[in-house]
């Protein structure tokens, strides 16, 4: 497993607290509008050890709230166990972005008071899935992460990033379907950056993007945009 970024502060990936962002390198998933594209095939450079990166969160003591943890995907690697739990006996606040494919290590963690917040992508509808995901996925895991968040005691959100190409505004129904009783949801607009796998790829605009909301909003507790010019 690598470390393959490194944001020593943000204010921003682990909502109301000062945190850390470690990217671990790897994933199962090959979505064309991943913006750490770079990180897929774990070929990336370590931009840090993990005995680096704990001798930094010791410094640090005091100063961050948590850690939020993303990728990639962290929980493709059986070693993420030891390195939440090695976090969390510095007394860090974790936050996990998961896309939801290890059910199993989802629990693990879940029930074993190892991560305090979960970010899973929410990738489309389920019909839709594995293109959006650009990979074959064994959608029942998806459904069974789904299922095990709302029906458990941990602070999470479900998120989806739109993007023109793979998703369409009646799509939205069958999201809120799909992760219905939800207590957050959150839609992400598409943003073009250089290292997306498609290069061809476009936004919504912003009342499409609200009119995707709204579809949803009815089946969750709370619902919202993010990331929105």
């Amino acid at each position: 497993m690598k470390i393959c970024g490194l944001q020593k502060v943000t204010l921003l990936d682990y909502p109301g607290y000062v945190a850390a962002t470690v990217f671990i390198g790897g994933c199962n998933f090959n979505c064309p509008f991943c913006y750490n594209s770079s990180l897929i095939n774990n070929d990336a450079d370590e931009v840090i050890t993990e005995e680096e990166f704990f001798e930094y969160l010791g410094r640090r003591k005091g100063i961050l709230d948590g850690v939020a943890i993303t990728g990639g995907e962290p929980l493709l690697h059986k070693e993420i166990v030891e390195f939440i739990r090695k976090i969390k006996a510095l007394g860090f606040k974790v936050k996990l972005d998961t896309n939801g494919s290890f059910p199993d290590v989802l629990e693990y963690l879940v029930n074993n008071n190892l991560v305090d917040y979960v970010a899973m992508d929410i990738k489309n509808t389920l019909d839709k899935y594995c293109l959006t995901a650009g990979c074959n996925i064994i959608i029942n895991n998806i459904t069974r992460s789904i299922k095990f968040l709302i029906n458990s005691d941990i602070d999470y959100e479900f998120r989806t990033t739109v993007v023109r190409e793979y998703h369409e505004i009646s799509d939205f129904i069958k999201i809120g379907e799909l992760i219905k009783g939800a207590k957050k949801y959150f839609i992400q607009s598409y943003q073009y950056q250089e290292s997306v796998r498609n290069k061809n790829l476009t936004p919504l605009k912003k009342d499409e993007l609200l009119l995707c909301m709204r579809n949803v909003e009815k089946y969750v507790g709370f619902a919202s945009l993010r990331e929105i010019d």
